[in-house]
């Protein structure tokens, strides 16, 4: 038995889009998503420059758009070291309390990252390279390393690293707050 599979074309009734219009519309959906996450720049910059004028703390907030989050940096301060705190405890809380208060204007939840005298990207820089050397180790030797626990953020920059390593792969593993990343050989 054969059949005949006819291609319908749309009636006059439907509307036929183009291919300028949907990108019409991919646009407009970048610039509003773009436009959100200056404004939760703006809200997060405001908030953390009442906090610093209230600590009598000096510092400089810069606002930018990464990755598809607002990042809000303060750098310039000499006091600026205890808003990080040990192991960044201090810096996470306060960007929870930053993420609380765009929410609140907002009405929609923050995924913003805060970043205080540069000691994100130093740890970031410090975690990438433990993530490597790791990966490279397990590799090496077979054997399965297990990191100590990590934040969120420090896991996430583990994996990366590690998944840049042919032959191994990383999981986390545990509970919060002693969630730890995990590297096996592939």
């Amino acid at each position: 038995m054969s059949e005949t599979v006819q291609e319908s074309s749309p009636s006059p009734a439907e509307p036929q889009t183009d291919s300028t219009e949907n990108t019409e519309t991919e646009k407009s959906e970048v610039s509003n998503t773009e436009a959100l996450l200056v404004q939760e720049g703006d809200i997060a910059g405001d908030y953390l420059e009442r906090l610093l004028d209230l600590l009598d703390y000096d510092g400089d907030i810069d606002l930018d758009v990464e990755a598809g989050r607002a990042v809000v940096s303060i750098d310039g301060g000499d006091d600026l070291e205890k808003l990080v705190g040990g192991r960044g405890q201090v810096l996470e809380a306060l960007q929870e309390l930053t993420r609380l208060a765009v929410q609140q204007e907002t009405g929609v939840r923050s995924r913003l990252m805060l970043d205080v005298a540069g000691w994100r990207a130093g740890r970031r820089q410090e975690l990438t390279e433990l993530g490597r050397s790791t990966a490279e180790s397990v590799l090496e030797t077979g054997k399965e390393a297990r990191l100590r626990p990590m934040t969120p953020f420090e896991r996430k920059i583990i994996h990366d690293a590690v998944a840049a390593v042919d032959g191994v792969h990383s999981e986390s593993e545990g509970e919060e707050p002693n969630r730890k990343v995990v590297v096996f050989k592939s």
